[in-house]
């Protein structure tokens, strides 16, 4: 049985970005996306395997499971994120519910789903949360809140799952990527954006994939229930 890591969130800035990373460095990964021709495109460019899946539907996660049966899943690594921006008057539960499903319910049940298989293989898990979950901005309750609880979950499975699977989270700050761009289609504010950051740019998806694949990595092997920001220094730097 081959190994592979298993990327949800795969036609994303940095899925899309660490399947390549991966390729690059010779190593198997099953991708997993919602979207069927971008996906199809992506894995067959590739040469890696792939399942149309959405995490918002009920169950999603047992078409993946009988997808990869035959595979060693040796890391997952959920690139799934939203940009859900209100004033808190206008937050509504449905809201709420929504974010939570997306970016923490639907990663819990595929670390459930795939638990004993990165367990028996030693494997790594990558979450992704936001530098809004600790440092503060208006109109980010909904991701915010929603992200902050990724960080919880990411230091209380790397407790409880060590020393066999290793867990670590990455926090990106704004990333020029799809979930983006109706804040970035005028010039004007993306250009404020780039220079909010000490570094003076957006982030790109090979940013935060770049360290994904390294967490994903043997040698990362003494690294877990780490929260490591990839923000252009935004959320230590003034």
């Amino acid at each position: 049985m081959s190994n592979k890591h298993l990327i949800f969130g795969a036609t994303g800035a940095i899925g899309s970005s660490l399947a390549k990373q991966l390729k690059e460095s010779r190593q198997d990964a099953h991708l997993v996306a919602r979207n069927e021709d971008e996906l199809k495109s992506i894995s067959e460019n590739l040469g890696f395997t792939f399942t149309v899946a959405d995490v918002l539907e009920d169950g999603f996660i047992d078409k993946i499971k009988s997808d990869t049966s035959e595979f060693n899943i040796n890391g997952l690594a959920y690139c799934i994120g939203s940009i859900d921006l209100k004033p808190l008057k206008r937050v509504t539960e449905s809201d709420l519910h929504q974010c939570m499903k997306l970016n923490l319910y639907s990663a819990i049940e595929a670390i459930k789903g795939f638990q004993d298989d990165l367990k028996k293989n030693h494997g790594s898990i990558v979450l992704f949360s936001s530098v809004a979950a600790q440092k503060g901005f208006t109109n980010h309750t909904i991701i915010a809140s929603a992200k902050a609880a990724v960080e919880g979950l990411t230091v209380t499975l790397a407790a409880e799952f060590a020393p066999s699977i290793r867990v670590n989270c990455i926090a990106p700050s704004l990333t020029d990527s799809k979930i983006s761009q109706s804040m970035l289609k005028s010039e004007v504010v993306a250009e404020a954006l780039a220079k909010a950051h000490p570094l003076k740019r957006l982030g790109e998806g090979k940013d935060s994939a770049s360290l994904a694949g390294f967490l994903l990595g043997e040698g990362s092997s003494w690294v877990t229930g780490q929260i490591i920001g990839v923000d252009g220094g935004r959320s230590r730097l003034s």
